[in-house]
This record gives structure tokens, sequence and C-alpha cells, in this order.
């Protein structure tokens, strides 16, 4: 059995017993609540969530280093990161935009009552604030404090100061090589516990999700999915067919495993490491883009929360019945990409960058409270969404610079992880 067939056999059991046990309406004091699902199951989904969280800054830094060291140059570096960015920003914005003409046409918000609840935004940080917090002054305490994108500039920094300090350069070099080496072999340790703790962390889950919310705004439930799915197999269909030349069904199938988990842990940076494993030996992309492009995807690609703010944006303007001209769109689809730079790679982190983009058109931000109940289950579906824009944007940027094993890509078994009994047995 297939390290993914297990995921998925792990997701539908959690899932199963999750939907049981709230169908059961068992109360919070009853002891299987206590020490059954919120003790037992929450302590395996955690652990399992914080056994990835512990490879993120090391793996990133550590690949970061080998792969920026092997470009060589700043010149290598510097047309890489633009080509990154680029194919990033882009791909967000076609993803808004898919999500605003969705919920234009569709109409969510028509008939809804406005929300009798009270929501408190947490603040957004300024965007000159977001522009310096790139730049780290103590790259120990970025790393302890998990701030990405200043490990990523002193990750690049270094990588090209060994590139050009001659043979102890090349002696520090080998030392990251192995240590890279080490990484990805406990990233294939850890991710055969996946089953277990997707298992653990959707009974948790779905044993909590209040469905007569997700009833309730039905329509707005639905309009994200389809703006997802569009986005997932048109946008990212056609990038991989006409720039990168790859088969998108071949390419999905070699990306199941970190879409599940994804889906499972709803955070993009815990799932950053088996991305990456996955994007170099699963798909084939070198290791000096892949080291790169996804740990800057998962701090700054957002496709998948861009797609909720539109439809949400368009669904509250709608319950208050508020019309947009067409600048105030184009302003969402702008502020949306921007907010998705520097933003966390957490759960939940949506609903922050969203206030921004309600605050810049004039929306209320009391409006978040309507969607707020069913944010978790979408969020799950919008990072595994994200996760494959890594995926996709790392590939593509592989075939502009000729780094892509296309023998590796075509190869089915590939990177795959054998299970240790049939490890055993080979």
């Amino acid at each position: 059995m297939t390290l993914t067939i297990r995921i998925l056999l792990g997701m539908l059991a959690g899932i199963l017993v999750g939907v049981v046990v709230q169908a059961a309406g068992l109360q919070e004091a009853h002891w299987l609540q206590i020490y059954g699902i919120n003790g037992l199951l929450d302590v395996g989904g955690q652990v399992f969530i914080r056994s990835l969280q512990l490879m993120v800054v090391p793996l990133v830094f550590v690949s970061l280093v080998c792969g920026a060291s092997s470009l060589g140059t700043d010149s290598g570096v510097g047309r890489l990161g633009g080509k990154t960015i680029a194919l990033y920003l882009m791909t967000t914005a076609l993803a808004i935009s898919v999500a605003l003409v969705l919920a234009l046409v569709i109409s969510p918000g028509e008939g809804i009552d406005k929300p009798m609840d009270t929501f408190v935004p947490a603040a957004a940080p300024e965007f000159k604030q977001v522009i310096l917090d790139i730049f780290p002054t103590n790259p120990v305490a970025a790393m302890a404090a998990g701030k990405m994108l200043q490990v990523i500039v002193f990750a690049l920094l270094l990588g090209v100061a060994l590139a050009r300090s001659g043979p102890s350069g090349e002696r520090i070099r080998a030392m990251f090589n192995d240590l890279n080496e080490v990484m990805m072999k406990l990233i294939t340790m850890l991710i055969q516990l996946a089953p277990y703790g997707v298992f653990c962390l959707l009974s948790v889950l779905f044993s909590q999700i209040g469905w007569d919310r997700i009833v309730k705004i039905l329509a707005y439930f639905l309009t994200v999915i389809a703006a997802l799915l569009i986005h997932l197999t048109v946008v990212y269909s056609s990038i991989l067919m006409l720039l990168a030349r790859v088969n998108p069904i071949l390419f999905i199938s070699k990306v199941r495993e970190p879409m599940m988990l994804a889906f499972s842990s709803a955070s993009s940076g815990a799932t950053m490491p088996v991305t990456l494993r996955t994007v170099e030996e699963r798909i084939g992309v070198d290791n000096r883009v892949a080291a790169f492009a996804v740990p800057l995807g998962a701090t700054i690609n957002m496709d998948g929360t861009a797609i909720m703010q539109g439809v949400a944006t368009v669904f509250i303007a709608q319950v208050w019945a508020i019309d947009l001209s067409l600048s105030q769109y184009l302003l969402v689809i702008l502020t949306a990409t921007m907010a998705s730079i520097g933003t966390a790679a957490v759960p939940g982190v949506g609903l922050i960058t969203l206030t921004m983009v309600l605050s810049q058109v004039g929306l209320p931000v009391e409006g978040i409270a309507l969607i707020i109940g069913v944010d978790r289950l979408l969020d799950m579906m919008r990072t595994a969404v994200n996760v494959v824009g890594d995926t996709v944007v790392s590939t593509t940027v592989a075939v502009s610079e000729n780094m892509l094993d296309r023998s590796v890509l075509n190869n089915p078994d590939a990177g795959r992880i054998i299970p240790d009994n049939e490890a055993r047995g080979a």
C-alpha cells in the first residue's frame, strides 16, 4: 500500500470518526470528548504538526544555502528570484480575478441577513513595516521566531558569499550539502507518520465543525470551492502546459502527498518540508531552484487565500447592498496581491489580510463574522491550492532555467516512499 493511499485512508477514517462524534451530540464533559477527542487524538495531531514544523527552519536554511552557493553569482540569484516572484504575483492576481468574476456571476450574498455577531479584527501591519521585516537584524533571532523571509534573505547572502570564498567556501559548502542529505532523510522518516497524524487532525476538526453555519451561507461556501477548483484545474494546468510543457495529470499525481497534508494541517508552512522533498525527488526540480522557490512560495504565495478574499469581498458588499466600482475591484486585486507578501504561513491568516482588503474599499469588517464559522474548512482547501501553486511555479522556473530532470518527472516511482516492511522485504 503506497503512502498516498495510507494518507487517504487516514483522512477518510478521521472524517468519519469526527462526523460520528458530532452526530452523537456528546457534551464537552463526556469522557470520550475529554480523553479521546480533546485528549489522545488532539495530542497526536499536534505532535505530528510540531514534528513537521521542527524541520522548517533548518531545512529551508540548509537547502537555500546549498542552492544559492551552487548558482555561483549574484546575477544567477537575481534572475532566479525575479522569475519566481513575478510568477507568484501573477498567479495570485489571476486567482483573485477569477474569484471576483465568479462571485459577481453567482451573487452569493443576495438574501443574506447582516450578522448579529461582532468581529474585532486583528491589527494588520503597515506596508512599510512589512518591507522592513523582510531584512533581518539578527539571523539567529529570525530563525528562533520562524520569520521565513528573514531566514531566506540571510541564507541567500550566505550562499552567495560561499560561492565567492574559494577553497574555504567549498569546504563549508560540502558540509551544507551533507547536512541537506541528512535533512531529507529525516523528512522521509517523519512523513511515514502522516497517515496517523492526518487521522488525528481530521477526527478533532470534524467533531467540532458547525454544519449549521455552512448551511446558512452555502452559496458563499460553494462559490469559494468552485473558484479554487477553476484555479487549480484551469490556471495551473495552463501554466504547466504552456510554460513548462508538463502534463497536468501526471503532475498532480506527483504532488498528492503535500496536497493532502496541506488539507489536513491548513498550514503551507508546516507542509513545506514535504513540499520541498516532493519537488526535488518526485518532480525532478534542481535543488538550486526548489530551495529558493518552495520556501518563498510558502511565505508569499497565497492563491487560495486570495480567492477567499475576492469572494468574501463581493459577498460582504452584497449583504450590505454596497455597489463597488471597477476601480475598487482593481484595488481589491492589488491589495490582496500585495497583502500576501510577508503574511505568516499559518492557519487563519487569510482573515487578517481580509481586513486590509475590506478597509481599502470601504466595506465593514464586521462582515467577517458571517464567514468566520466556516473559514477553517475553507482554509484547508485553499492551503492545498497554495501548495500546488508552490510546486507549479517551482517547476515552471526550473524549466526556464533548464534545471528540471524530466526522467525523474516521468518516472512514477521516483522519490516514492517505500513502507518499512516493503523495504525490508526488498
